[in-house]
């Protein structure tokens, strides 16, 4: 793999690697810009499948970057890929009304009912849950139905913390049906593998960047990728004694990674 100056394509993670909550991080848009100046491209990779881009380009803006569609690559869109070729008569979407939205947008047939017809159970990270929710999927994991999940992150970060990720709400039916999720998200490798084939890049040149081992870093380890771990979200460095994921650097920020990349001979 090239060594960090050659890097240009940079593959981000959003939530706790370039921000937290709403709080972007001071180093990101010095970033951003010195790899646009120099040449380079940056999408933005997140499994948080709640939000529609639109949604993620206002919530940039609000931060004072300004980005594309094409910037974004989601959960969603490795889901709807994953899901083109797919006979299913009905999909109940587990997940927000953006997440409905967007895989009806994309050809899927889904549903928020309990009916006769649904043959898999989508979910993804759900902030509109409500019980009848998880009632509807123990019925329908117990008829046998497929089962795909757009990620399998245990939280979310916020400002005061962490909330449940669409992986704890898959622990939770696995705890009361038996039944685990096949994942299309990270970290399986095809959000980075879209993300090779739109921009053109070779794996060499691209570099995954995120603060979760099990994710991020997995993901871009699954696409043969140099990868950056960062430390400002969820992860930690006691994180990488037991996990079996390792990152090809470690920085404590993306301002850390900027100054490294930098030092190497980019502006």
């Amino acid at each position: 793999m090239a060594e960090l100056a050659e890097k240009k394509l940079f593959l981000l993670d959003m939530d706790g690697t370039i921000y937290l909550d709403h709080e972007l991080f001071p180093g990101a848009i010095p970033f951003l810009d010195a790899v646009r100046t120099g040449g380079g491209r940056y999408l933005f990779l997140t499994n948080n499948s709640s939000r529609s881009v639109d949604a993620y380009i206002r919530k940039l803006a609000g931060m004072g970057i300004e980005a594309e569609k094409d910037d974004f690559l989601t959960s969603v869109d490795a889901l709807t890929a994953d899901l083109a070729d797919c006979c299913y008569r009905k999909c109940y979407a587990f997940g927000t009304q953006t997440f409905r939205n967007q895989l009806a947008g994309a050809g899927v047939p889904v549903t928020s009912q309990l009916e006769e017809d649904v043959d898999c159970l989508l979910i993804g990270f759900d902030t509109e849950l409500t019980f009848q929710k998880l009632e509807d999927a123990c019925i329908l994991l117990n008829r046998g139905v497929d089962f795909i999940a757009a990620n399998p992150d245990w939280v979310c970060p916020t400002w005061y913390g962490s909330v449940p990720d669409c992986g704890s709400v898959c622990e939770m039916l696995f705890r009361a049906t038996g039944r685990r999720p096949r994942v299309v998200g990270k970290p399986q490798p095809a959000m980075a593998l879209l993300a090779l084939e739109r921009t053109g890049y070779a794996p060499s040149q691209a570099v995954m960047v995120g603060d979760r081992l099990y994710t991020d870093i997995a993901c871009g380890v699954n696409a043969g990728i140099d990868t950056a771990f960062v430390l400002s979200g969820e992860g930690t460095l006691a994180d990488l004694d037991t996990s079996k994921v390792k990152p090809t650097w470690v920085f404590d920020d993306i301002a850390a990674l900027h100054w490294a990349w930098e030092k190497n001979g980019n502006p």
